[in-house]
């Protein structure tokens, strides 16, 4: 198993922080509740079922495809809130994500199986008509890939609707990725939720590659 030692210790202390130290966190999920995620962008296509045992954590299994490298993930995905603002027309809330699983080779790409570790942050505020968010992510997974991503995105709502109606958002995304050939690319993408339910749909203009993400509670 060949990992890049100093930063895998690193990652490993920052994911066991996030499994033993519960704060604050609004999960996706209400507490008892399970949420699906599925997402899929220009490089990755993934799929997570989580669980929220308390209203300040999440914990669940993720299978993630790189389609580019021909390599998947299985782990373990825990998230949890660091803080929360409150404003009187705004929130705003910073989230830590990681996780530890198995990098396996797919579409016979030789190698055997290698410990994954990712870990990254998430952030964004809001008001009814106003969206600014930020991800990161840093994964290490053996011979298959080490690899750095951020993401920055924008938006508005062109109506505000009450609780219970149909929410619609345009976004716009820029996503920067040093080891891709294009390594800035940007996603105009449309955001609707309602319920349970929410579905965003794009296409990233750089690469001219879909984006298509749903998540929902139950």
């Amino acid at each position: 198993m060949t990992l890049s030692g100093a930063r895998c210790s690193l990652l490993a202390l920052a994911i066991l922080g996030v499994l033993s130290h519960a704060v604050q966190a609004r999960p996706v999920s209400y507490a008892g509740g399970w949420t699906i995620i599925g997402e899929s962008d220009r490089q990755l296509s993934s799929a997570l079922v989580h669980y929220t045992p308390s209203p300040n954590m999440s914990l669940g299994l993720k299978t993630e495809v790189n389609r580019d490298s021909d390599f998947a993930i299985y782990s373990v995905h825990p998230t949890l809130l660091a803080k929360r603002w409150f404003g009187a027309d705004y929130q705003g809330n910073l989230y830590f994500h990681g996780g530890i699983g198995v990098a396996s080779g797919i579409n016979n790409r030789p190698g055997s199986n290698q410990l994954a570790l990712y870990g990254g942050v998430m952030a964004d505020w809001e008001t009814r008509s106003l969206f600014v968010g930020y991800r990161n992510r840093y994964l290490e997974a053996g011979d298959y890939a080490s690899q750095f991503m951020q993401a920055f995105r924008v938006g508005f709502a062109p109506y505000e609707g009450d609780s219970g109606d149909l929410h619609t958002w345009l976004m716009l995304e820029i996503d920067h990725r040093p080891s891709d050939p294009d390594s800035v690319t940007a996603t105009p993408l449309i955001r609707f939720f309602k319920g349970p339910l929410l579905v965003e749909a794009g296409y990233n203009l750089t690469v001219n590659q879909p984006l298509f993400n749903f998540t929902y509670r139950f």
